[in-house]
């Protein structure tokens, strides 16, 4: 019922082999809370239960065929149902948790000692929510909303936590071997760290030195945009804000942790939200809407030359987008990082008045380019909705005047591809030339996000043959990233 590390993940690894791909981005990986938003997660480290494979598990023999008619089943929907997974999944982890003995494996005893120092908080964290049924940590009781119980906690649930212990082992174990074989076909993997956490999230509980809270521990101040031709009201996310600060006492510790932890699980790190650690949007926890917030400086330099220095070799990109200073021109030049270029930006007025930025033979070498991010509308649906003064704008930028409608979207994505970016992405509703059905999210939009799936009859091989032949012609068949 959700795409998961299985037979299928493997599949489309071959399809991008014999697309001639090199690079696959994905979406954040980590255990999504309410909302089901991957920049909403219950840990900054921790992997989505969702994506374990349950069949692989029946493999192993931790489950039973019959026990798998229980599973969450695939629908025709072309949507997620994520009650669902929530409701059938985790009863089919805890079978199979119970007859493992994962305890005594050489590799989880590795995977435990290199991850203990997020692993026990995270898992802990979650044992306590399920044992106050599912609340937010901010209302639990006293001694252990404040910590200073976690050791009568943790051996009062030690079932439960060993049982949060195993989740993470096998998502680390079947997502690693599907990462290997990846790069076994030449694929690497984009990754994606949010800027914030969640504040329902073992980071926030177990490090509230870190975040600005108030005495009691709720958010003073939360994250978010200021208003935009998108969002009249602006975007409300909720997150805590950091306690910079701290951050800079500690030595940047915690960040260091987290972007080396996220690079284990992929080969190229995308930082979400590049922007606010130069300076970033502060909302009073108390707002409706994000109309009163204020920008406040962050230590971006201080913060990324710490993480070279501990981490020379990672290949960072920096999602540079939104209201963008000369100061975070600075920013993304003395870090060296590839920026991002978002084609539709180039002629959609809601952004602020096509950016020549954005138009593909202005892109700088140094940058990653899309034609439209997970926050944007698919290419087609985008282009259907301009006025006739755009389009014709965009007939004219590509030098063809009587192209059918409907092919326009790969008239685009050539443009893209020609352009001198050493990095393009096309996120796979463009390849498949689909509409606003396969928009993965709305912001400003809180329900029916990040639920879109694709078919596997989808990648037909027309598909391949395009997106090969588009590769090799214009250039792009080796990375440059």
């Amino acid at each position: 019922g959700i795409g998961c590390f299985s037979k299928e993940a493997y599949e489309f690894a071959d399809f991008l082999s014999e697309s001639g791909q090199t690079l696959w981005q994905i979406l954040p990986l980590g255990h999504t809370g309410y909302g089901d938003s991957p920049y909403q997660a219950f840990s900054a480290f921790a992997g989505n239960p969702y994506m374990i494979d349950l069949c692989t598990l029946k493999d192993e023999g931790l489950l039973t065929e019959e026990e798998l008619k229980n599973a969450p089943q695939r629908e025709n929907t072309g949507k997620v149902n994520y009650s669902e997974q929530y409701e059938k999944r985790y009863p089919l982890l805890r079978k199979a948790y119970e007859r493992s003995n994962f305890k005594d494996n050489e590799n989880y005893k590795k995977f435990y000692r290199e991850n203990e120092y997020w692993l026990s908080d995270y898992s802990l964290f979650m044992a306590i929510k399920q044992n106050f049924g599912g609340r937010m940590w901010l209302e639990w009781p006293d001694d252990i909303k404040y910590g200073k119980s976690k050791d009568e906690y943790a051996k009062r649930l030690e079932r439960e936590v060993e049982f949060w212990n195993f989740v993470q082992f096998k998502f680390w174990e079947e997502w690693n071997r599907l990462k290997s074989y990846c790069n076994s076909k030449g694929i690497e993997i984009i990754g994606d760290i949010p800027i914030y956490v969640s504040m329902d999230s073992s980071d926030v509980w177990a490090n509230p030195h870190l975040f600005e809270l108030n005495d009691d521990l709720s958010p003073r101040f939360v994250a978010g945009c200021p208003p935009d031709g998108f969002s009249p009201q602006g975007q409300l996310w909720g997150n805590p804000i950091y306690k910079w600060g701290n951050h800079i006492k500690h030595g940047f510790q915690w960040w260091i942790q987290r972007i080396k932890h996220t690079l284990t699980l992929c080969d190229i790190l995308r930082i979400d939200h590049f922007r606010g650690f130069e300076s970033y949007y502060s909302i009073p926890a108390s707002s409706q809407n994000a109309i009163g917030g204020n920008w406040e400086k962050a230590p971006g330099r201080e913060l990324f030359d710490a993480v070279k220095n501990a981490l020379p070799h990672a290949t960072i990109i920096a999602e540079d987008l939104g209201f963008i200073t000369n100061e975070v021109r600075e920013l993304l030049r003395h870090t060296g990082f590839a920026g991002i270029k978002v084609l539709e930006f180039a002629f959609d007025k809601r952004d602020g008045g096509s950016s020549a930025d954005y138009l593909p033979h202005n892109y700088p070498a140094n940058c990653v380019a899309y034609t439209g991010t997970h926050d944007n509308e698919p290419l087609r649906a985008w282009f259907d909705s301009l006025d006739g003064k755009a389009i014709q704008k965009i007939r004219e930028y590509i030098g063809d005047m009587h192209a059918p409608h409907d092919e326009m979207y790969k008239k685009l994505m050539w443009e893209l591809l020609k352009s001198p970016a050493n990095t393009v992405i096309i996120p796979l509703w463009d390849v498949l030339g689909l509409g606003n059905e396969a928009r993965i999210n709305t912001p400003g939009v809180a329900d029916g996000n990040w639920s879109w799936r694709f078919s596997s009859d989808k990648l037909t091989d027309e598909i391949k043959n395009m997106m090969r032949n588009m590769t090799q012609d214009s250039g792009r068949n080796t990375k440059n990233l």
